[in-house]
Order: C-alpha cells, then structure tokens, then sequence
C-alpha cells in the first residue's frame, strides 16, 4: 500500500471514546424504558463511527486506484492498535492502519472536579467550590437518598431530566478529561500538508450544553464544550473561541456561561482604557466566546413560551458590550431541495458569517492575526435528525441526515481559514439510536474529508446513510437478548462493508454495565413517566386479565401519586406505527436558570 497520504481522505481526524461515561446511570427503578439518555447511546454512536471508517476506508482505496475488493485490516490488527491502554491513565491512541482514515482513540483521562482550573472556571464560585461539591455528594448519596425519600436529585431541581448514580461523577471527570485531551492534541498537532491531527469527534455523556455555572439542567450536569474552551484558554493561551450548537434544543447553559466571561473581559477593557486611553491592550486579552446557535424555538427549554428563554434564544448581538451571540430557528421544510436551496444556504450558513466577524473584529482590537489564538467547537446534537424520536422533535424542526456531514464540512472550511484547522466537535443530544447512528456516520464522513470529500459523488454518499443501509446495518448490530450483540446476523455472508463495519464495532465497543436499581417503598414513584396503559388499549376484561385486588389497589396507589406529582412525570405517547416513543424532554421545573443576559452567579 501506498505510504503517501492522499488528499481525499488522510488521517485528518480523532475520535475520542471513554468506557467511564457508561458508568452515568439512571438508578431509581429497574424500568429504563423511558429514560433516553442512556449509556446505550454511546453503542449506537460506536456503531455509526464504524460504518464511516468502513465506508471511508472502501472509498479511498477505490480513489487511490486499489481493486475494489481488496481485503481489509484484519480483526485482530485493529483490536490490537485499540488495546494499548496505560494503566496509568494515560490513553491509548491507535496505531491504526494506514488505509484507516481517522485515528480512534480510547481515552483513559479524566480530571478532579475540585481541583482542575478549567472546572473551577466555569463552575467554581468565589467563595468556595459550592455547586462542586454539592454534586459530588449526591452523586455519593444517590443510593440512600432513593431508598428514603425516592429521588436522588435534590428539590427545587427538576427531577424530570436529571438523575444520578454513585459512579456518575467518573463519568463527568472521564467526558471532561478527554474533551481536554482532545483540545491538547488539536492544539499541539504539528501544521501539516494536508493537516493531520487538527480534528476531533469526542463521544461523551451526559451531555453538557444546558448546564450554567451551577445550574444542572436538560440531562447536563456540568458544561463540557465550555471547560474546554477555558481548558484551552489556561493552558494554551487561546483568547478566541467559536462555538456552533447544532442540537435541536437551546444552549441556554453555554450561552449564559458566554455571555459572562465576555462581559468580564470587556469590563477588564474598559477598565485598561480608563487608566491609559492611548493603550487599550496594556494587559493580556480575556477570553471571548462566539456563541452561534441552529435550534427549535418551539422546544425545549422553550416548549412553554417563558419570555426569558425564548427572548435568550433568539438573540443577535455582534459587539455592544463585548458580546457575539448569534440564534438562528429551524424551520419547517417540504422537500430537500428546499432545505438546502433556501434554509441551508440562505439561513443556516449565516451563523459562519457573523463568525467570520467576530474573529476579525475581536483580531483586529488586540492586534493579533486573525487565526494565531482561535480554536472551533461544534456542541454536536443529532436531535435534530430526521430519524429522532417523533415525540423529542414534535414541532418538525428537522434536518436530513445530510446536514451533520455538510455542516462539519463546512466547519473545517472555516476554521482552515480562521483557527488554523483547529475543530473540536463534542456530542450533546441525539437519543433515537438511527438518529445517532446515522448522524454520527455523516458527521465523520465529513470531519475526515472535510473539503476534499467532494472528490467522492455526493449521491454516492448519501446512499450509505440510508433508509434501506441503516435497516441492514441495525439487522446486523441488533444485540441478542441478555444484551449480547448479533455480530452474525444471518448465516449468509454479509455486504463488505457491513463486514467491516462489524469488525470495527467489536473492536471499540464496550457493553455498558447492568444498573442496579434501588429497592425504595412501593408507594414512591419510581420513574420519570406515567407508562400506564389507557383504557382504550384493554376494551375487554376478562377472567384471565382482570386484575386482582392487591394488583388494583397497587395500581390506585400509584395512579394517585403520579397524578399528584404530574409536575415530575407526563403521560406516555405513542407513534404512528404503535410503538411506544421516547417522551420528549420535560419542560423545566423548580431552581431555573436566570436570563441568559444576566450572570448566572459571581464572576469566574
């Protein structure tokens, strides 16, 4: 094989996967049914990461002029690279072959949550690290806390979207530890034609993106794509951040977080100004913080229309006051020609624009290149999917798949241009697995092609993430009952690449270990949802189902309790094809989080 890296798909990009944000686990009841963040999300993004390399792989040696067929790494060549951990805690980065276009990394890091300076930046406070310490204790209380009183999360917080396990906070340390490492190695990667290393996909969980300074909200109990970017301001003098959050739903915890440290830096400016006029950069430039933002106005954390999370959603500042926040709402669309003709194009793509500005104004005031202290995120939600839940995207605010491989495209062109290559894409939400699964598969197909992937026809590239190859890659990946995946679907031999995609899949992939459920008073509710069946869904009892006296008085009980507590759970919905669906987030309850335009509490 060929040792020169060709230009369509070299080994651009990293993807970074962490064992220990399975470990987050929802507690409260042995039915997890409803609960949709959930470790087995990390499997349905691992099988998505396979079936990119895979296809990525195939369309690289057909480019480089390889038969079409030539036979892949061997199984036991990739687990090999993969398994090299340090016991020590550093991580094991693959040697992967070279016909592999990324590098898939199984991190080990992980940070102190009392101790790390880009923790204690964005949610220590001033007196002390209270909400910090508050976590870790309820986190380590989890267990008892169900058994007295049913919840672990304390009140005033809402009990709908938040829960907690005594291992939790492993995995919070492992998600922020590897979105650093990822952040260190995109810096530190040597410039390079074409560049290797300057890119970065970081599965991890529980997502991040709505959690303030102390306010754990929306699944999120810290900001991880926010304590990168101090991590990279700290330690690498990085004084510009650009951040593009493509969930479907508000990041009202990222946008609070950056609304705050830019009215720090500016006041700092001012403050310089004042003391000298003739110098306004005596001293060395706070971090600032684009925050561009594609999201569903109409969900959460707006479902209910509250004035100050609906008006912090829609803002546009550019400027004034030290700020740059740009919100863009999806809309609706008939036909994917007018997705990508009049939303895309003429709607979506301006958020790269008022970057554009922000990272040439903001150069320009402190005399600085335009790229030399830039990095790019990506607060990479799949909610958004057209394969998502019909009940966690009820409004039609959707996008095709399409759009997680155009938009990472179109990242790597921006930040090629305005951070030196430098991108870190972070997952938030995406609960369905196709919707992740898929998702992911373009994602990665764009981050490790970036421009270049053009050389691949773009029908081509669509075809792998469709309808009837997502159906053949879930055949093949659907896990036996005991949990155990069916790597051999069927006794005749599979597609290539589906082959491959298994081969990967096995090597990378981790089955999340069984939640212990703790046993509480049966009086208590036990889950986030009313999964009660209707009436209409048993019109006619009989002997054999009529229920028995204890079994009714039980079922009394606890329809009393939910209806008492119907702040916490909401009924279930179903589907059109009869399945139950996934309830969408719940709208926020007790402790909420301030208006964005203020400070969520003291200055950093």
């Amino acid at each position: 094989m060929d040792n020169k890296p060709d230009n369509l798909l070299a080994g651009s990009t990293r993807i970074y996967l962490q064992e220990a944000c399975l470990r987050h686990q929802f507690i409260r009841s042995k039915d997890t049914s409803n609960i949709v963040e959930r470790p087995e999300r990390l499997r349905a993004i691992n099988i998505g990461i396979s079936a990119a390399v895979s296809r990525l792989e195939h369309a690289r040696k057909s480019s480089s002029g390889h038969v079409k067929n030539e036979s892949y790494p061997s199984h036991d060549e990739l687990a090999e690279s993969l398994g090299r951990i340090d016991i020590s805690g550093s991580s094991a980065k693959s040697a992967t072959p070279q016909n592999v276009p990324v590098e898939l990394i199984k991190s080990s890091a992980s940070v102190d949550l009392l101790h790390n300076p880009a923790v204690k930046f964005i949610h220590g406070d001033i007196e002390g690290d209270v909400y910090l310490e508050n976590l870790i204790k309820w986190a380590a209380e989890s267990k008892d806390k169900i058994a007295t009183t049913g919840t672990e999360i304390p009140e005033g917080f809402p009990q709908g979207d938040l829960y907690l396990c005594p291992t939790s906070v492993e995995a919070i340390q492992g998600a922020l530890g590897t979105v650093c490492e990822a952040v260190d190695d995109v810096i530190l990667a040597p410039l390079s034609q074409p560049p290797t290393g300057h890119r970065a996909f970081v599965a991890v969980r529980p997502p991040g993106h709505h959690c303030g300074e102390n306010t754990p909200i929306g699944f999120c109990f810290v900001n991880n794509v926010a304590v990168a970017a101090a991590h990279a301001h700290l330690k690498h003098g990085i004084a510009r951040v650009v951040i593009f959050d493509i969930d479907l739903h508000h990041g009202n915890g990222t946008q609070s977080l950056a609304w705050q440290i830019n009215e720090e830096s500016y006041r700092q400016r001012l403050e310089d100004s004042f003391r000298d006029p003739t110098n306004s950069a005596q001293t060395t430039p706070g971090l600032q913080i684009f925050y561009g933002s594609l999201h569903d106005i109409l969900s959460y954390p707006c479902e209910e229309g509250k004035l100050d999370l609906v008006q912090a959603a829609s803002v546009s500042i550019h400027g004034p006051h030290g700020q740059y926040v740009e919100n863009i709402h999806l809309q609706p669309y008939n036909s994917e020609e007018e997705f990508w003709s009049e939303l895309y194009e003429k709607k979506y793509k301006s958020v790269f624009q008022k970057a554009e500005e922000f990272v040439r104004e903001t150069a320009q005031q402190d005399n600085h290149s335009v790229g030399d202290d830039v990095i790019v995120f990506i607060s990479c939600g799949f909610d958004a999917s057209e394969h998502e839940y019909p009940s966690m995207s009820r409004h039609g605010r959707k996008v095709p798949t399409s759009f997680y491989h155009r938009f990472a495209r179109d990242t790597i062109t921006f930040a090629e241009v305005f951070a030196k290559g430098r991108l870190v894409s972070v997952l938030e939400g995406g609960y369905s697995d196709r919707a992740l699964t898929s998702g992911v598969m373009a994602h990665i197909c764009g981050l490790a092609g970036g421009e270049s992937s053009k050389a691949i026809n773009e029908d081509v590239m669509q075809e792998w993430w469709n309808v009837e190859n997502l159906t053949k890659l879930e055949k093949a990946t659907k896990k036996r009952r005991g949990g155990r995946a069916s790597l051999q679907a069927a006794p005749t031999a599979q597609e290539p690449w589906i082959e491959r995609t298994l081969e990967i899949f096995s090597s990378i992939d981790s089955t999340p270990p069984p939640a212990h459920a703790v046993p509480v008073a049966p009086a208590l509710l036990m889950s986030l949802r009313d999964r009660t069946k209707k009436p209409a869904d048993n019109p006619v009892a009989t002997d054999k189902n009529k229920p028995g006296k204890k079994a009714a008085a039980q079922a009394a009980k606890e329809v009393t309790v939910l209806k008492q507590l119907s702040d916490i759970s909401s009924g279930s919905e179903s589907d059109a094809g009869g399945q139950q669906s996934v309830p969408n987030l719940p709208a926020p309850t007790g402790k909420k989080l301030p208006r964005v335009v203020l400070k969520l509490g003291p200055k950093p």
